[in-house]
């Protein structure tokens, strides 16, 4: 019983032991955070706009491939649909 209760303190004072070093973990992590932030390289404003206009053109293509497809299937089942129908 003696270890029983021993295990529960130590289980207690981890908790209160968490829980007051909860100020300096979270200075640590805001710390590696503003360190990780200053590695970071931003793009230049051109690089953001010539990919934003390769990302728009590739949008469209890819839409009117699935329009075009679309189309095509859905023509192919109504034809398929009248002959079995008559």
């Amino acid at each position: 019983m003696a270890k029983t209760v021993a295990v529960a303190e130590q289980q207690t004072n981890t908790g209160m032991q968490q829980l007051k070093s909860l100020p300096e973990r979270v200075s640590s992590f805001l710390r590696d955070v503003r360190s990780e932030m200053r590695k970071v390289v931003w793009p230049s404003r051109a690089e953001v706009q010539s990919t934003t206009g390769v990302v728009i053109a590739t949008v469209f293509i890819f839409a009117a491939y699935f329009w075009l497809v679309d189309n095509i299937i859905g023509r192919a089942v109504e034809a398929i649909l009248g002959v079995a129908s008559k």
